[in-house]
């Protein structure tokens, strides 16, 4: 067997340059691998699904392809945001699922999104994928390759879940990626009227990057609510499994602000649940959860290591900075951007105007996700520098669970290495902007002094 670009193979997923590092043929083999691993877990069939770029259907003819070579039955479910497919695992009964997505990536990339047996494939699994598909291990046979429809399915499910109080009128911004496939349809069943943008599935994306998380893709969100008469406005990433938010007068409400609100009230009907979140949301966010009768639980970045945490706790629900919300009451456990979406509503609807109980959510002056970009391998050797020779005068707590966060009774200050890209990702947050800037520098003092010249974004 070939070698495969190890490149692709990240912490939570594949993920690579079409036609250079990702082509048809690594993905048949990558397909082949994760039916022979299927197999021996004892699965029979593995859903898969797509989103909208441009490569999609041709990538997931070879994936499909490797996977009936294992003996394993390939259920094409289609052109679906991801959480759709992640949704076929449970509907069709096949526990095993994988998405064909480049998610928030730029048009030319597309990667892989994997569940196997009920477990979402991260880190080591990853790795093992690579190994069993160069080595050879793998298993052979004549799996079918069928389609089925889960779409009316997912809908359904949603409107028999979710009710709205009354009536809501909201901008949603699809960003040409798979979500404008389903979404407005689905919020129009919950009794939303629409104000659309760029709902029309386009792998070229060409009015925006569809990433929610970055301030300067929800500018034409922030526009249609001067412009109209919609309420709030909401968005979604390139393959729907990440919701944006924002109000009337134009704030973006960040995912772990929002996670605020979906805590409160699944804690309403879950006292004493576990909610989990990253090391990159706010210190605001666990004593809100402790006053509400739940327990904080603050975990790694990644959304395969979240559900891995949720499944292993129980806990109701847990979310990360990034935008992925993963609910398990009255939910699957997965990231589902729509879903989330549609839980939002619920719980504005309740109110005569949502936006006050969103403006109300604690807030303190903090930065947005900064990086600091570096060579391969580099961001993992500063950050065990920093951890082993650090000085922070005036901590109260350093947490090193996912990079180094270090507490102080003011504030805190975030730098951990990406799993998925060569870059260091740097957060801080404090009561004032005096204390942000006294933390922000302290950690340049520290970073300066373990790597000297280094290119600091603060």
């Amino acid at each position: 067997m070939s070698q495969l670009p190890a490149e692709i193979f990240k912490a939570y997923d594949i993920r690579g340059i079409v036609n250079k590092s990702l082509t048809a043929d690594v993905v048949r083999q990558i397909g082949h691998a994760l039916g022979s691993l299927a197999a021996e877990q004892g699965q029979k069939a593995i859903a898969v699904g797509r989103d909208g770029r441009l490569s999609g259907p041709e990538l997931a003819g070879a994936l499909m392809d490797g996977i009936c070579a294992a003996g394993v039955d390939a259920i094409d479910v289609g052109c679906v945001p991801t959480p759709v497919t992640y949704f076929a695992a449970y509907e069709l009964g096949c526990n095993s699922c994988v998405s064909v997505t480049g998610s928030h990536n730029p048009p030319d990339y597309n990667g892989l999104k994997m569940v196997i047996g009920g477990t979402t494939l991260a880190l080591d699994a990853i790795q093992d994928l690579k190994k069993r598909a160069e080595s050879g291990n793998l298993k052979h046979g004549k799996g079918e390759r069928r389609s089925a429809d889960v779409l009316s399915a997912y809908v359904e499910k949603i409107i028999g879940d979710v009710k709205l109080a009354r009536p809501m009128k909201i901008v949603m911004d699809c960003g040409n990626g798979v979500a404008g496939a389903i979404a407005p349809e689905l919020f129009k069943h919950l009794g939303c009227e629409i104000v659309p943008l760029f709902c029309e599935v386009d792998g070229n994306f060409p009015n925006h990057h569809p990433d929610p998380s970055k301030p300067e893709n929800l500018t034409d969100v922030i526009k249609a609510l001067k412009e109209t008469d919609a309420e709030i406005g909401i968005a979604f990433d390139g393959d729907g499994d990440r919701l944006g938010v924002v109000t009337k007068d134009g704030e973006i409400i960040y995912p772990d602000r929002q996670l605020m609100l979906f805590a409160a009230d699944v804690l309403s009907r879950v006292p004493g649940g576990m909610i989990i979140y990253d090391v990159k949301c706010t210190r605001l966010l666990a004593p809100w959860i402790r006053q509400h009768g739940g327990v904080p639980l603050m975990w790694n970045t990644g959304h395969a290591l979240v559900k891995a945490k949720l499944k292993e706790t129980g806990a109701p629900l847990a979310g990360e900075m990034s935008g992925h919300t993963f609910f398990k009451e009255r939910w699957y456990g997965f990231d589902d951007g729509l879903y989330t979406g549609a839980r939002l509503l619920e719980i504005l609807s309740q109110a005569a105007d949502a936006n006050p109980v969103l403006k109300n959510l604690p807030n303190s002056p903090s930065t947005p996700e900064l990086n600091i970009k570096m060579a391969e391998g580099e961001p993992f050797k500063l950050i065990e520098k920093l951890k082993a020779e650090g000085k922070f005068e005036g901590a109260e707590e350093i947490i090193t669970i996912d990079g180094l966060r270090v507490e102080y009774a003011d504030g805190f200050g975030l730098a951990r290495p990406s799993n998925t890209t060569p870059v260091v990702v740097l957060r801080f947050e404090a009561d004032n902007t005096a204390a942000l800037e006294r933390i922000q520098a302290a950690f340049r003092s520290a970073l300066n002094a373990m790597w000297p010249g280094i290119q600091l974004p603060f």
